[in-house]
């Protein structure tokens, strides 16, 4: 493996390959999904652009409990609530 070059990962609502650091990792816990902002919670993980129309297309597909291998629905209440409080940040130009 080549120093210096970083991971590279794909966004489950559009599927566009994108850098690690470019994408949020999103997991699930008891039911729910929940934004992992260091990237270290245990267990299995998906990657998502903090974008609305990712996090749309991504639970229109079903594609989080598909790629976190999850049975049942999960709740994305909390990741939304993330993802339109960074749409709200990144429009007004402040940073969290």
């Amino acid at each position: 493996m080549t120093r210096g070059v970083e991971p590279v990962r794909t966004c489950v609502g559009c599927r566009v390959r994108a850098a690690k650091s470019d994408l949020l990792r999103v997991v699930a816990v008891d039911g729910a999904l929940l934004p992992d902002h260091r990237g270290t919670s245990p267990g299995r993980g998906a990657h998502l652009h903090p974008t609305a129309e990712c996090l749309e297309l991504a639970v229109r597909r079903r594609a989080f409990p598909r790629a976190l291998k999850a049975e049942g629905p999960l709740d994305p209440t909390s990741l939304s609530a993330y993802v339109a409080n960074e749409t709200n940040a990144n429009e007004s130009g402040t940073e969290q």
